[in-house]
């Protein structure tokens, strides 16, 4: 069977290619799955997508008009499928529930360390040969407070990391992990962590729940001097708000991987053009802000387990087994998702 692919990235091809290699052939795509390009899936009954994948309802009634049945979306987020219509189409849904999440926590720190450190400006400065330290103090992380907003596996690692640094652990999330506890971690609610962390970080899914959990609110209870990093899923922060904040003159340092409107604008090359969304413009330019392409998960060893886990997924369909990845089998919701 051939199987086609949206939104491949050039160094996850041949690493798609290898796992398929013996099973199935896959058409790797490097355009992402919208409304445009969805007639290119015409004929397939498998399609495997990418996380700014556009998957509404109208794009999922374009792939079954086509025979599309199964779609084997490579990431663990899902906020971007529209699942009751995959299960009025009779479709097969599935997703990869988990991969490293040592890639995700250690880029997440990568950036903390980015923002306080000044890293990003310093090495800016040193290819000028500027070697003043002017504007370039950070602070001791040893004895300050980590907020970590979501303790399942990533929001794990993280704590792991910061208790290592020698942190003041904080959590909020709907259930304990005992192990972030056994690290010393106090659970509390988010509105206290929100005002005494001094690092916030944020390992929590995008559910109507959880969006714009970082708001004006959230921000004015802040430290004028926190540090805000998000490696999780853009729609967590309410960007216009942020924005307020960082003109206001507060927030030491912030770290952003994904932004809540970009989708059309990452994974893309936009050098050469005109930048309409005036949000994102407009946070670019505090130098206190390093924003990232959506690639804390981008590591040898995440990616090979997504994309194992994909071929997984795509025998599991074909076998009719279902499984913890399956987010629809055969137009069936899991209760859950109800």
């Amino acid at each position: 069977m051939e199987i086609v692919a949206f939104g491949v990235q050039a160094d996850e091809r041949p690493l798609l290619a290898k796992a398929f290699e013996g099973r199935h052939q896959v058409r790797s795509l490097d355009v992402f799955l919208n409304r445009d390009t969805a007639p290119i899936a015409h004929g397939y009954e498998i399609v495997s997508t990418s996380v700014n994948a556009d998957l509404s309802a109208d794009v999922l009634q374009t792939l079954s008009a086509g025979g599309t049945k199964m779609i084997a979306q490579r990431s663990t987020g899902f906020n971007n499928i529209d699942l009751e219509a995959a299960a009025d189409l009779l479709m097969t849904i599935g997703r990869v529930s988990a991969y490293s999440p040592y890639a995700v926590a250690e880029f997440a720190w990568g950036l903390a360390l980015a923002v306080n450190r000044r890293i990003v400006r310093a090495a800016n400065r040193t290819r000028n040969f500027d070697f003043r330290l002017d504007g370039l103090m950070g602070r001791d992380l040893r004895g300050r407070t980590a907020g970590v907003i979501g303790t399942g596996r990533i929001g794990e690692a993280f704590t792991r990391i910061a208790h290592g640094f020698g942190m003041n652990l904080l959590g909020w999330d709907i259930a304990e992990n005992p192990r972030c506890a056994a690290l010393g971690m106090k659970y509390v609610a988010k509105e206290q962590l929100f005002a005494e962390a001094d690092l916030i970080t944020l390992h929590v899914p995008l559910l109507e729940t959880t969006r714009h959990l970082v708001d004006a609110a959230a921000l004015a209870a802040m430290k004028d001097d926190a540090i805000l990093i998000n490696s999780s899923r853009g729609g967590l922060i309410d960007t216009a708000a942020l924005v307020g904040t960082l003109k206001a003159g507060r927030l030491t340092g912030v770290g952003l991987d994904v932004y809540e409107e970009e989708a059309g604008l990452f994974f893309f090359d936009h050098s050469l053009d005109v930048i309409n969304d005036d949000i994102l413009a407009r946070l670019m330019t505090f130098g206190n802000v390093l924003v990232t392409s959506h690639q804390a998960y981008f590591t040898e060893e995440a990616v090979g387990r997504i994309v194992e886990t994909t071929v997984t997924n795509v025998q599991d369909y074909l076998a009719g087994r279902s499984s913890e990845n399956m987010l629809v089998t055969r137009g069936q919701l899991p209760t859950a998702a109800r």
